[in-house]
């Protein structure tokens, strides 16, 4: 069974892109070249997207892969297939990385521990429910690497796949 993804490196600095290719050839198993082009949102980076074909968990491999990297910005996700739901993860240096499984509409699948305790939270007033929920649905998130996502609009894209 195989599921397909799609990898976006946001922004990295140009000495970080062989290190993030090799990162993800270790996890695809096999040799990879992405198609750098200049990220405008953020001079002095360099952008990329690929799309994999592979088991499904290989979008959490390819995240932990990457991730911890201070200056790196990027998604994985993952369409579901018939024995796992989708994922997307993003991370920013900022914000560390954000996890969410999603539906095979692509929506956010909250689960209900993670609903109950932001209601704890918010009825403690730890905080409030409204930022709860919009941390749970990656709002930050989303609203750091929007930038990113705009200069990166008419990109070429590499398409990859493998079968594992």
């Amino acid at each position: 069974m195989t599921t397909r993804g799609v990898l976006y490196v946001h922004s990295a600095p140009r000495a970080l892109c062989p290190h993030v290719e090799w990162a993800v050839a270790g996890v695809l198993g096999g040799r990879v070249q992405l198609d750098w082009i200049r990220q405008p949102a953020a001079p002095g980076t360099w952008r990329s997207e690929f799309s994999w074909q592979a088991r499904p968990g290989t979008a959490s491999k390819l995240a932990s892969a990457l991730r911890g990297w201070d200056l790196l910005r990027f998604e994985v996700t993952a369409e579901p297939s018939p024995t796992a739901e989708g994922e997307r993860y993003s991370s920013t240096p900022a914000l560390g990385i954000f996890h969410a499984v999603t539906g095979m509409h692509g929506d956010i699948l909250v689960p209900e521990d993670r609903l109950r305790a932001a209601l704890a939270r918010s009825a403690g007033g730890e905080t409030d429910l409204a930022a709860e929920i919009a941390k749970l649905l990656g709002k930050p998130w989303d609203d750091e690497l929007e930038s990113f996502r705009h200069a990166g609009e008419g990109a070429p894209v590499r398409w990859l796949h493998q079968v594992v």
